[in-house]
């Protein structure tokens, strides 16, 4: 076949490619955990829908990223160990980039600040002989009281954490701020009284981040990207703005 015709076949091979824009690549789908009951960061609203503050930035990652985002449901308490399995892609939580934490997960960059209150009643001490410590299952701070040998009582939901104080099951709550600020809103938890305090305990202190997959590395240049660019034009402001009373970055 002369060349010129070989030429005319192969352009008018390529033109239904230019009329439709082009091949477009199918979005990346991505499983992200979330949790449901760590109001304000991830809970469901009056409808029964997920919202929160780790959820609605996790949305505006995937949106950033063009990618569809499957996002399912877990506890604290086994998050690391699933994500570390492979059962996610991404894990929308705000966790503490601790090291025990990077011997199992990657993390992104920073999502915000986080520290831990200690509400206890006046004279009440961390180490205090004899003090019953209330924590969320899987956090720092659960791991941190233990490591100290300390008699803790873990629980799911802030809810649990109010009933365990009411009811003198737990004298002191030790909880990351962010998931201490639905504390507040209880009636019985301020009847208590208790008294806050940030602990300075450089273990509980750090970035916030949230957590990838160890077999997905390739996610967390993007997903950084991604975050630094929702940082950059707003929309992590107009986030916070809903969901927090103070900025956290």
């Amino acid at each position: 076949m002369p060349i010129r015709r070989l030429l005319l076949v192969a352009c008018l091979g390529l033109l239904p490619v230019f009329l439709s824009g082009g091949a477009r690549a199918e979005p990346p789908k991505l499983k992200v955990a979330v949790l449901e009951d760590s109001p304000p960061l991830g809970y469901r609203d009056a409808d029964g829908n997920l919202t929160g503050f780790s959820y609605a930035l996790a949305q505006a990652v995937c949106v950033e990223l063009n990618a569809q985002c499957e996002f399912e449901v877990t506890k604290l308490d086994y998050l690391v160990e699933d994500l570390a399995a492979g059962h996610f892609d991404l894990a929308a939580v705000g966790l503490l980039n601790t090291p025990e934490r990077r011997q199992k997960i990657l993390f992104t960059q920073p999502v915000y600040r986080s520290v831990t209150m200690w509400f206890a009643k006046p004279g009440v001490h961390p180490g205090q002989a004899g003090v019953r410590v209330s924590v969320f299952k899987g956090s720092a701070q659960e791991r941190y009281a233990q490591a100290q040998g300390w008699s803790i009582f873990p629980t799911q939901t802030d809810l649990q954490m109010v009933e365990q104080l009411v009811a003198g099951v737990a004298h002191v709550a030790m909880v990351p701020l962010m998931t201490s600020l639905n504390l507040h809103k209880n009636r019985k938890f301020l009847q208590l009284g208790l008294q806050s305090t940030v602990l300075q305990v450089p273990e509980l202190i750090g970035n916030a981040c949230f957590g990838i997959n160890p077999r997905r590395g390739e996610l967390k240049g993007p997903v950084d990207e991604a975050l630094e660019k929702i940082k950059r034009n707003g929309t992590y402001d107009r986030i916070n703005s809903v969901f927090l009373p103070f900025r956290v970055m």
